[in-house]
């Protein structure tokens, strides 16, 4: 699977400058006033690994195939998104199939930048987008519910589950609360989850911040200021940091964030907190053809991780010849893991570990 990650925010907070900082790119236009992002930009990045290199090396690959995130940026949203102001609303159905929502917000005091609400408010602007996101889903909502009330009128079972798990959503919405802290059923939750709803996703909050001061930013204050939850991530970005690091090589741009206090971009963070948000981690297919990661749910079983290479090798999953990265490495290789016993064959109840190396034997 590949990682989907939609990039929110109000007018004016970095939002764009960020995205083409992480994608390396100029597709968004950075401009000092609001809307300057006018249609949605996709930017598709790899995940930084050094693992796969590691393996590449050993294996001599025809070519590498590392995991890759996708980044949407959609115009800045405003109050009033959810009613036809400004011009964010009418992209929101860009971002409805991302699996997280990393909003960007504005922390940075810079008199030279407009804000659109006048002056720095980070909880303020946190607020607004959630609320404009509620707005959407709740119209989502309003739809599907009335096509449930109609069904359940005959009595329909399966009409009347659906309605209640509507009417609860719908209430906590109205309430302001997101989606994804509605207390609900695994049956419920499966209902809801074509609906894609925008406050159902993991948000991944991301502080834009001056240079000097990622390295010293305290998030667990920020974390209060915003009010997040126990397992809500807040992360420090400077994204005119990661826009200066797009020219520079390897080398310098290691020396550059080492300057700053830094140990890895905005780029390395942001992935390794969206992996950690949703759940995800990583293994490994190795041969001659290519070296190939694959991003699979930590606590997948073997043949749920063949079936993200193809349906047809979870349905004729028959085992897995498994080695363990650290495994394969010392062993300089399958040839070596496998004559000092290290190749394991598991099957289809084996919970994939992170960094697996795996070769799938299954039925056609």
């Amino acid at each position: 699977m590949a990682l989907k990650i939609g990039i929110v925010g109000l007018p004016n907070v970095g939002k764009s400058t960020l995205f083409n900082a992480l994608t390396k790119s100029k597709g968004a236009m950075v401009a000092n006033y609001p809307f300057c992002t006018i249609d949605p930009n996709v930017g598709v990045v790899e995940v930084p690994d050094p693992r796969i290199k590691a393996l590449a090396e050993l294996v001599k690959p025809d070519k590498l195939v590392p995991a890759v995130v996708e980044f949407v940026d959609i115009a800045g949203l405003v109050k009033g998104a959810s009613e036809g102001e400004g011009l964010g609303n009418k992209f929101l159905s860009h971002i409805r199939e991302c699996h997280a929502i990393a909003q960007v917000i504005r922390f940075f005091v810079d008199p030279d930048i407009i804000h659109v609400h006048g002056g720095v408010n980070p909880k303020l602007d946190m607020d607004v987008i959630h609320l404009e996101l509620i707005m959407a889903d709740l119209d989502t909502i309003g739809r599907r519910t009335e096509d449930a009330k109609k069904r359940a009128r005959f009595n329909d079972k399966e009409a009347l589950f659906q309605a209640n798990a509507l009417k609860k959503v719908k209430e906590a919405l109205e309430a302001e609360k997101l989606a994804i802290n509605v207390d609900l059923t695994d049956e419920e939750k499966e209902f809801l989850k074509p609906l894609n709803l925008l406050t159902n996703k993991p948000f991944l909050y991301i502080a834009n911040v001056k240079d000097h001061e990622v390295a010293t930013f305290d998030a667990a204050k920020a974390h209060e200021t915003l009010k997040l939850g126990p397992g809500e991530i807040i992360l420090p970005i400077s994204a005119k940091v990661e826009e200066e690091l797009v020219g520079f090589p390897e080398a310098e741009a290691a020396e550059f964030l080492e300057a700053l206090g830094l140990k890895e971009s905005g780029l390395n963070a942001v992935i390794k907190a969206a992996y950690k948000l949703l759940g995800l981690h990583t293994y490994f297919t190795a041969g001659p053809m290519e070296v190939k990661a694959w991003t699979i749910p930590i606590g997948a079983t073997a043949p749920q991780a063949a079936g993200v290479i193809h349906t047809d090798f979870e349905r004729g999953f028959i085992k897995a010849e498994t080695i363990a990265y650290a495994d394969y490495i010392a062993c300089g290789g399958e040839v070596g893991a496998r004559s000092t016993g290290k190749l394991r064959m598991e099957g289809k109840e084996y919970v994939v570990k992170d960094g697996d190396v795996m070769h799938f034997k299954f039925n056609v």
